[in-house]
Order: C-alpha cells, then sequence, then structure tokens
C-alpha cells in the first residue's frame, strides 16, 4: 500500500482573520479550481464550517469525466486548521490538513494532503504520469488564484554587506 504526500506552503499579506474567512467557507473552494475540473457543489456548503459537515461535489479531473466526491470535515479549530477527509470519490484515501498561521505582515499557509489511489498497481503506475503532476497544478493554480485575490506576499531582499578592507 503507497501512501502519497502533497505538501505546499504560502505566504499572503492577509490577516488570519480574513484567510480563515476565505479558507473555510466551502463555497470558495470553486473560485481557487480551475474552470477545467468542472468543481461543482451539490449540498452541505449552506453553513460555516463545523466537525461532522459532509459536502457533495461533482468533478472531472480526467477527461470530461464527472464524478461526484463526498468529503467530511472532520476537525476545526478556528483560526488555527480544519481537516477535510473523503468518504466517497476518487482516492482510496484523502486526507487534507489545512493549516494558518501568524507571521510578520500576513499569514503562512500550508495544506498537507496525503492520498492513496485506487486501483492497486495500475494506480501506483498513473500516479508519476498523471495523478501526481495533475495535483501539483491544482495547488500551483490556487497559489496563483489567491495571490490574484489577496496579493502577493513581499518578498524582503537580502542585502550582503559590503567590507572593504
Amino acid at each position: 500500500m503507497k501512501i502519497y504526500t502533497l505538501k505546499t506552503k504560502q505566504r499572503l499579506p492577509i490577516s488570519r482573520e480574513e484567510a480563515w474567512k476565505f479558507l473555510s467557507d466551502p463555497a470558495n473552494l470553486k473560485t481557487i479550481t480551475p474552470d477545467y475540473m468542472g468543481f461543482d457543489i451539490i449540498s452541505g456548503a449552506d453553513r460555516e464550517m463545523f466537525p461532522g459537515q459532509i459536502i457533495q461535489y461533482t468533478v472531472s479531473p480526467v477527461a470530461g469525466i464527472k464524478t461526484t466526491w463526498i468529503t467530511e470535515i472532520t476537525h476545526v479549530k478556528e483560526l488555527e486548521y480544519f481537516v477535510d477527509e473523503q468518504r466517497f470519490g476518487p482516492y482510496a484515501l484523502w486526507h487534507h490538513k489545512h493549516f494558518i498561521k501568524p507571521i510578520p505582515g500576513g499569514v503562512e499557509m500550508e495544506d498537507i494532503v496525503d492520498y492513496k489511489l485506487p486501483f492497486g498497481i495500475l494506480g501506483r503506475m498513473a500516479h508519476p504520469i498523471l495523478v501526481g503532476p495533475k495535483l501539483k497544478e491544482i495547488f500551483e493554480y490556487r497559489k496563483k488564484k489567491l495571490e490574484e485575490l489577496f496579493g502577493e506576499f513581499p518578498v524582503k531582499e537580502m542585502h550582503q554587506k559590503n567590507t572593504g578592507t
């Protein structure tokens, strides 16, 4: 059994409260998901996030083939983190942790996704050529979209000290 892990971090120049308000609202998932994924929420996104919340989506990850994905919000610590787990859908396992940490000048968001593919050896063969690259592409899209919405985090330039002798 092979379990894969995808980790991403992103800094945004917004408050922890603003980041939480946006990221913990399931309705905003469509905004930060590529259009070609055909992402639509069927039910469960009509209230503030809570442990035990079931959210149903349709998504078309490959060749326009529509599939239903059902996730449960299993853990919520307001302003700090939440966890969603797939109950039914395209993965044999999907466990996605979302962390929000205040830093000087904004927030650092970290996603850690642990996942397992179905279909045994065929799933493992598909990972490096299809699934792994597609997930990285989706999270890269998410990063760019969040920067469009909230701005880029300023990078401080490091200056070398000139010590002439």
